[in-house]
């Protein structure tokens, strides 16, 4: 039997901004429990964590359930892919050692099942903005990384937790728009110009912006944006012929 691959992002586990954060992560836990069966792959694409900073020898507390699962996915033999956001781009080596998952810092061009798959976090990536360009710069700045872990661990995770609430807090705030529109939303213009040199590419998966979008790009191209699970618990899946974009709600997970 031909087992299904599935992708989602941006659960940031641990957000002081999200009342219901045992809920929710109990809700992922189950959405993954029931496909352990179903899957060959998952393909984590960011921002799984609301902050994640990993020093040498501690790491941050909680997430048990999540990286319990986890665990077991890849103990069972399922392939899981974890790619690095905004928010949780301080990953060094537990990820693997401890729970098996493969790590991605850049966007990851392969095959699968014979379609040709383009997947990405999405921050970065078409987006003008100045201060985000210029944060994402210091965030990923050796020195800048360095000196934040010289910190005490008491210190620097109080820092890196009230950051992230702010950010949640903030965008929740400025109403970020669902939908700018084709001719505006940034992962859909960087998609279509990467596009020209790259025809060869069937899907374009990201996360980053929480929309849920399912757009045809051309008769042979479709760019799917993920949502998130904080609101919309939202999935994509490929059962080698078909890729859907859907929504889990707890015992109807089909493929």
């Amino acid at each position: 039997m031909v087992k299904s691959v599935y992708f989602l992002s941006d659960a940031h586990l641990g957000s002081r901004a999200i009342p219901h954060g045992r809920t929710q992560e109990r809700r992922l836990v189950n959405f993954l429990d029931s496909i352990k069966d179903k899957a060959s792959a998952v393909y984590l694409l960011g921002d799984m964590f609301d902050f994640w900073y990993e020093f040498r020898t501690v790491v941050p507390k909680g997430y048990t359930r999540f990286l319990g699962k986890i665990s077991e996915l890849t103990d069972r033999g399922v392939e899981v892919h974890y790619f690095t956001g905004n928010h949780d781009l301080w990953c060094k080596d537990y990820f693997t050692a401890e729970c098996g998952m493969i790590i991605h810092r850049q966007p990851l061009t392969l095959e699968l099942f014979g379609k040709e798959f383009y997947l990405a976090h999405g921050d970065g990536l078409g987006d003008p903005n100045r201060s985000f360009k210029l944060l994402r710069s210091m965030f990923h700045n050796r020195t800048l990384q360095r000196l934040f872990s010289s910190l005490h661990p008491r210190w620097s995770m109080e820092m890196g937790l009230n950051w992230a609430k702010h950010s949640r807090l903030k965008h929740a705030t400025d109403e970020e728009p669902e939908y700018m529109g084709e001719g505006r939303e940034h992962l859909v213009l960087y998609t279509k110009e990467y596009l020209k040199s790259h025809p060869s590419i069937n899907y374009f998966i990201y996360g980053h912006r929480h929309i849920e979008l399912d757009l045809m790009l051309s008769s042979t191209t479709r760019i799917l944006i993920l949502g998130d699970w904080i609101t919309h618990f939202s999935y994509a899946v490929f059962d080698g012929v078909n890729l859907f974009l859907e929504n889990y709600i707890e015992g109807e997970t089909k493929l």
